[in-house]
């Protein structure tokens, strides 16, 4: 091209974090609506990139699934290592989660929690990071600390109970789910919201 008709700036690395976070965050929102067999051009479309700018951040179905999951412990993390968080204000960021993400529902059902043989080792390594992080803010004497598997067999428990076809729905069966269990959960809300 002519010298002052130039093309305009590649932002580089700066474009690729944004389009890369957009992509795990319509990731979980179409994973929520539709399941995790929903086709990926929708979560190409709902981030508002093509699919080639999928493909270069994730190049399969499982590596798109893997980040949701990654992103989801990451943000439980976050919460517990917050100063001021307690166990009831952790529990809801959880419920949240629980809610948004088909993917981290079944990551954190039975047998992932359980750590079974059938679990993919990724798996098995993100339902402990999310079981360390609810530890560390999980008082002594709590319901969910009188034996060692109470706290993921009831975070299983719950995530079998969080079914339907919209949010509100699912929220309201975790809650149920909580409440049945005896366990008092804060807001339902992402952390930093």
């Amino acid at each position: 091209p002519p010298p002052d008709e130039r093309r305009p700036a590649n932002d580089g690395p700066r474009v690729a974090a944004r389009n890369r976070a957009a992509l795990v965050a319509a990731a979980r929102e179409i994973y929520a609506e539709h399941g995790l067999d929903a086709p990926m051009s929708a979560i190409a479309r709902r981030a508002g990139v093509g699919q080639g700018v999928l493909y270069r951040h994730f190049p399969d179905r499982a590596a798109v699934a893997t980040a949701v999951l990654d992103e989801n412990v990451r943000q439980i993390e976050q919460a517990a290592a917050a100063p001021d968080m307690d166990i009831t204000q952790l529990l809801g960021v959880l419920t949240w989660h629980q809610t948004e993400s088909a993917a981290f529902i079944s990551l954190l059902h039975a047998d992932g929690a359980a750590g079974g043989s059938a679990v993919p080792e990724y798996a098995a390594g993100l339902a402990a990071r999310v079981e360390r992080a609810l530890r560390a803010r999980l008082p002594d004497g709590h319901r969910l600390a009188t034996a060692k598997d109470d706290l993921m067999i009831a975070v299983a428990m719950v995530s079998g109970a969080v079914i339907g076809p919209t949010r509100e729905l699912r929220e309201r069966r975790a809650m149920a789910a909580w409440r049945l269990l005896g366990v008092e959960v804060g807001p339902v809300r992402p952390f930093g919201e």
